[in-house]
């Protein structure tokens, strides 16, 4: 697998922090809490979502992207998708190659379609993960090592299954515990030696593991519920987050951080932020 990108190249991507070109997004057109699905969503579930609102929020968060030069791709959204915004869990880049994820649960399953179709459009190839379940915010990329989230949504399986298709990668699986949806709602990589964590949720062993390899940041209680972790790195110690987490937010800024705040509290409430809502393709060192 390439380690840099080629002049031509559609996809390229080796880390989460890299300098973001081209991202994959989808308007939350339907979104509605139609099964809970995840701790937040159950909390919600009774107020449910405000479209009008989710689309504007939705709609700074894409001109955000475009003000920073990226690239913003919007997928088709369909009635029968009501979490296509969460368009990260539908795939993931790694070097020059989309591997198209298998959705776990039946209110998600098609959405991969959607990628695919699309991808096949613009004549980018992909691999598509249908042996084993496993979804992308459960992947999380940090150069030759690939930590996979052992979560509801990816077993073990289908990290085996990913460390016989990239020999030339460490695939760490990462188990954590059950009422948290994926990897990164609790665990994300923000530089090549910072990364935010919420060590609630994880065994001391993990704790440890991943503080051998980086400073870490400790996410509280409160702002892991407002997904604290689940930061979007554009680049050039550039993220975006959300202004409720205000510790957070100062935290990273006190390591040098550019915080860039936008408001998507609305889409938050079925249980994902700026990551789950981006799918990269293109990150250039």
């Amino acid at each position: 697998m390439a380690k840099s990108p080629t002049t031509n190249s559609k996809t390229f991507c080796m880390s989460e922090y890299d300098i973001l070109k081209r991202v994959i997004l989808c308007q939350p057109q339907y979104m509605t809490i139609r099964e809970v699905i995840n701790e937040t969503q159950e909390h919600f579930k009774n107020e449910g979502i405000h479209i009008e609102r989710a689309l504007e929020q939705h709609g700074e968060l894409v001109k955000t992207l475009k003000d920073n030069d990226i690239e913003v791709i919007l997928l088709p959204y369909h009635k029968k998708y009501p979490e296509q915004v969460f368009t990260r869990d539908i795939g993931f880049t790694l070097g020059q190659t989309i591997f198209v994820a298998k959705m776990a649960t039946e209110v998600r399953a098609g959405e991969e379609d959607v990628l695919k179709q699309w991808l096949e459009e613009e004549e980018i190839s992909y691999y598509n993960l249908v042996e084993e379940r496993i979804e992308g915010g459960d992947v999380v990329i940090d150069q030759e090592t690939i930590y996979v989230g052992l979560s509801n949504r990816t077993d073990q399986k289908a990290a085996d299954q990913l460390q016989r298709l990239l020999n030339q990668f460490n695939v760490v699986p990462i188990p954590f515990k059950d009422k948290y949806l994926h990897l990164d709602c609790i665990f994300n990589v923000v530089s090549p030696d910072i990364a935010l964590i919420y060590p609630n949720a994880l065994t001391k062993k993990y704790i440890d593991y991943f503080a051998s390899r980086y400073e870490l940041i400790e996410v509280s209680e409160e702002e892991q519920f407002q997904l604290g972790t689940n930061v979007l790195s554009i680049g050039n110690k550039r993220l975006l987050s959300l202004p409720v987490n205000k510790k957070v937010n100062q935290q990273l800024r006190d390591h040098g951080f550019q915080v860039i705040e936008v408001d998507i509290t609305e889409i938050i409430k079925s249980g994902g932020s700026f990551r789950c809502c981006t799918l990269p393709i293109i990150r250039e060192a």
